[in-house]
């Protein structure tokens, strides 16, 4: 059964365009369940299934296989620029100011990636329609933190709908509307976000996520004109990474 979650995960997206990095990710803080002491006389469970294991280089290797709508392969992004960008964005949080004031503290828990996480990302840029797509994929050591995530966001998703972020000198205004797109994973969840700057200038951005185990894959399509028609093209590049989780 697919669960449907609604979360204000464009957050980070709208952080992430102030500080000018193509590529993010949206994690929650490291859990591990308690494992309670066993009774002399309980009954054995069974060992939970241990998470599918990921290198980057296995995350690399699935992102160098997709495509974008018009044919043309994605390009993979540095390792050390998604590095360079989450600590951008770690750098921006310290001093952005968000309003409601409850999405600053969901935003701090986007910008953390928790130890032993793997992740790739890759982009294509379209001149015909003004459009840049991009690719996360990012594997958790614990399926259990994805979940917890999950879980907040939507606790936090009626306050964040819409928000205004202040940083850098920058405002930038975004309002987020559902979006109607299931994934082939565990949970689905996208989003249309328009986001207005002080400067008068726009964009859109369609977010889809898809989850499977501890595997989670995020494609955003941004531009001037972007509808949620693009949820197709979304949905199929994050289908062609889960078919190897």
């Amino acid at each position: 059964m697919h669960r449907r979650i609604t979360r204000p995960a464009i957050i980070l997206a709208a952080l992430l365009a102030i500080t000018g990095c193509g590529a993010g990710t949206g994690t929650g803080t490291t859990t591990s369940p308690a494992t309670p002491a066993a009774a002399p006389t309980a009954t054995p469970t069974a060992t939970p299934t241990p998470a599918k294991s990921y290198t980057n280089a296995d995350l690399t290797g699935l992102i160098s296989t997709l495509k974008d709508a018009q044919g043309q392969p994605l390009t993979v992004i540095p390792a050390a620029q998604i590095d360079q960008g989450i600590i951008r964005a770690k750098e921006v949080l310290k001093t952005a100011v968000f309003t409601p004031e409850a999405c600053k503290a969901f935003a701090d828990s986007n910008a953390q990636v928790p130890d032993g996480s793997t992740y790739a990302a890759g982009t294509s840029v379209s001149a015909t329609d003004k459009t840049t797509t991009v690719v996360t994929v990012i594997a958790l050591k614990d399926a259990q933190t994805m979940t917890d995530q999950l879980d907040a966001s939507e606790a936090a998703a009626a306050q964040c709908q819409t928000f205004t972020l202040e940083a850098a000198g920058q405002k930038i205004t975004t309002e987020t509307t559902p979006v109607d797109a299931a994934t082939d994973g565990d949970a689905s969840f996208a989003a249309l976000a328009k986001q207005s700057l002080g400067t008068g200038q726009t964009q859109t951005a369609l977010t889809v996520t898809g989850i499977k185990g501890n595997l989670a894959v995020t494609a955003v399509k941004a531009g001037p004109a972007v509808t949620q028609q693009a949820s197709a093209e979304l949905t199929q590049l994050i289908n062609t990474i889960l078919a190897h989780g």
